[in-house]
């Protein structure tokens, strides 16, 4: 590995966002070292591709100031990066759906701060064409996972819905719901005869 990164003229960081800054520092120095330079990485090229309106470093209980701090733009080294933004949602472009790009632009709305918020709640009110709204986790089980009890072994079925949460604890919740609820039935029956019935106790209840 270190010869790999020594000979590298490039190295892409996708989804570099969600790393921790001490994670790109320990690049850095690391780079330094196996390149004997001193320059920023040793001199080599990184490419940082990622958006910080989604997902920052998740550290352990936290306050939203750590997590801040914690982020590439808190580092030292964030100075040295050239900032290139890209605008065109190629994905969408090629789908040529209209339903797909104006999903494209509720996100993008939401992720630039730009939806209202409730003062006395914190939340926000999503567009009534932003997605279907369910009241419960049975009823958003019900919506992903219709009719699981007959499909919980096919997996191409299942590769194809899946449901994300943000907190561990919601995870937990849902995944214990879809477990009972793709449990097959089942009815056990047991018949003791009469010459099971006849057997010696044993010792213990004799003794005591």
């Amino acid at each position: 590995m270190a010869k790999v990164l020594s000979a590298s003229k490039i190295i892409i960081w996708d989804e570099c966002t969600m790393a921790h800054k001490r994670a790109l520092e320990a690049l850095n120095r690391t780079l330094k070292d196996l390149r004997n330079e001193s320059r920023c990485f040793g001199g080599a090229m990184i490419l940082l591709s990622g958006d910080f309106r989604q997902t920052l470093p998740v550290i352990p209980r936290s306050t939203a100031a750590d997590e801040i701090n914690a982020c590439l733009k808190s580092s030292n080294l964030w100075r040295y990066v050239k900032k290139l933004q890209l605008t065109a949602n190629m994905r969408v472009a090629l789908l040529n759906d209209t339903s797909a790009e104006d999903f494209s632009e509720q996100l993008l709305t939401i992720g630039n701060g730009q939806v209202p918020v409730d003062v006395s709640s914190g939340l926000i009110s999503f567009p009534n064409n932003f997605c279907n709204f369910v009241s419960s986790k049975d009823e958003l089980i019900n919506n992903v996972f219709p009719d699981i009890i007959s499909n919980y072994k096919n997996n191409e079925w299942l590769s194809e819905r899946s449901i994300l949460a943000a907190k561990n604890k919601d995870v937990d919740d849902l995944n214990y719901i879809i477990k009972i609820r793709s449990l097959e039935q089942c009815i056990h029956s047991n018949l003791l005869t009469a010459s099971q019935m006849k057997m010696k106790p044993p010792t213990i209840q004799l003794n005591f």
